[in-house]
């Protein structure tokens, strides 16, 4: 018989490990010496304590589950308490149950902090909620609509919440995406209409002022001219393209009468010398406006150095054009602003860029995902061919978003 502080094998080779409830068999050995049938089972031991102490190192240092964690602890308690192994098997109770019992604190840990997060996702997205609907009702349609957009991607980073809460949330987040867009839509609907007006009646004052472009009736005629451009500018602005033609029509006319009102009234020439350098001052005050920075602060501007040009009267004939070319190259400059903010809030454009571009990441990220599997499989000349492709469209892609940036994001 031969036997160690853990376990013995009596004369008929079975094999006994000591517990504190006692003996227990371990199993039976007939195949060598007793301490060989020691030596194997304690190297079985060996192997539990090996087991556990990964579970334990497992549970401390990574996000194994609980579930997991039960069941590996469970498989382990079944070799333990079916004695198949000879050594301190008690000592490797303990370390089960202090297992079992560092799972659930963990899983309490993991509950306390999700329930943490979904507070803290759920005041994050009351947060974005109440800002979008303040942003609905906001007249600064493109700072309120990048402003949305920058809303959407941070709600997209958020966890969910639970469904009736999320749902609840998500639906007033988008009512007011949609109040905003519908508002902005109509302004801009409204701005068209109100230029298609004004086109309508810049077309009769054209007229108008063509008729009278002969007239030698010099006063009462001039005086009618300035009625005219009055008119004109209570019409508003037409669109861009009828605007510029109109205004060449306009001033044209305006111009042959002016000139042959000149001609008569040469001693004014003077007076029009004086004029010339009064509006090459207020041309220069113009052109400082230019790069336009603030739209709104540059029309206001534009608007009091063409009140004191008009209130100024004519110049010579032949600085006419030169010194009047360079108050219109300003005038155009705000316009070609005005319009760029049009374009870039352009919300059905805009809409249209985005959706291919989106189409094309999707198309870009498939043949990646079927590069890798190509790869993984070995089988390179699909990789490759593949590969070609994806440069094709990436290259669409590119075009795509360097497009999309053009309308501000």
């Amino acid at each position: 018989m031969s036997s160690d502080p853990w376990g013995r094998v009596d004369e008929t080779g079975t094999v006994y490990v000591r517990t504190a409830e006692g003996e227990k068999v371990v199993g039976s050995w007939q195949a060598g010496t007793p301490e060989e049938a020691l030596a194997y089972f304690e190297r079985k031991y060996e192997g539990l304590v090996v087991e556990i102490g990964l579970l334990e190192r497992r549970v401390r240092t990574t996000d194994l589950s609980a579930k997991d964690a039960q069941i590996a602890v469970d498989h382990l308690r079944q070799q333990v308490e079916e004695h198949h192994a000879v050594g301190d098997l008690d000592a490797l109770r303990v370390r089960l149950d202090k297992l079992i019992a560092d799972v659930e604190a963990r899983r309490e840990e993991r509950k306390a902090q999700k329930a943490k997060q979904a507070d803290e996702a759920r005041t994050a997205k009351e947060s974005l909620v109440a800002e979008a609907e303040d942003l609905a009702q906001s007249d600064q349609w493109r700072a309120a609509g990048e402003r949305l957009r920058a809303l959407v991607d941070t709600w997209k980073g958020l966890p969910r919440l639970d469904r009736k809460s999320d749902d609840e949330l998500w639906h007033r987040f988008s009512h007011a995406r949609s109040a905003f867009s519908k508002r902005r839509k109509a302004h801009f609907a409204a701005l068209d209409a109100q230029r298609e007006d004004a086109r309508k009646v810049k077309e009769k004052l054209v007229a108008e002022a063509e008729s009278l472009s002969k007239s030698t009736d010099w006063g009462p005629t001039a005086a009618r001219y300035r009625e005219l451009m009055a008119d004109w500018k209570a019409a508003g602005r037409a669109q861009r393209e009828a605007e510029d033609d109109l205004w060449n029509r306009f001033r044209g006319a305006q111009d042959v009468f002016f000139a042959a009102r000149s001609e008569v009234f040469a001693e004014r020439d003077a007076e029009q010398v004086e004029n010339l350098k009064l509006k090459e001052q207020l041309a220069e005050e113009a052109e400082k406006l230019v790069p336009v920075t603030d739209l709104k602060a540059a029309r206001a501007a534009f608007r009091s150095v063409n009140e004191r040009w008009e209130a100024i009267g004519h110049v010579p004939r032949d600085a006419r054009a030169r010194v009047e070319g360079r108050m219109h190259a300003v005038e155009r400059a705000i316009q070609e602003a005005e319009e760029g903010e049009w374009r870039r809030t352009n919300p059905e454009a805009r809409a249209r860029a985005a959706g291919l571009t989106g189409q094309l990441q999707a198309a870009v990220d498939k043949l990646r995902a079927e590069i890798d599997a190509a790869r993984a499989a070995g089988n390179n000349a699909k990789a490759d061919k593949l590969a070609r492709e994806l440069e094709g469209r990436q290259a669409l892609l590119d075009q795509a978003l360097k497009g999309l940036e053009e309308f501000g994001g």
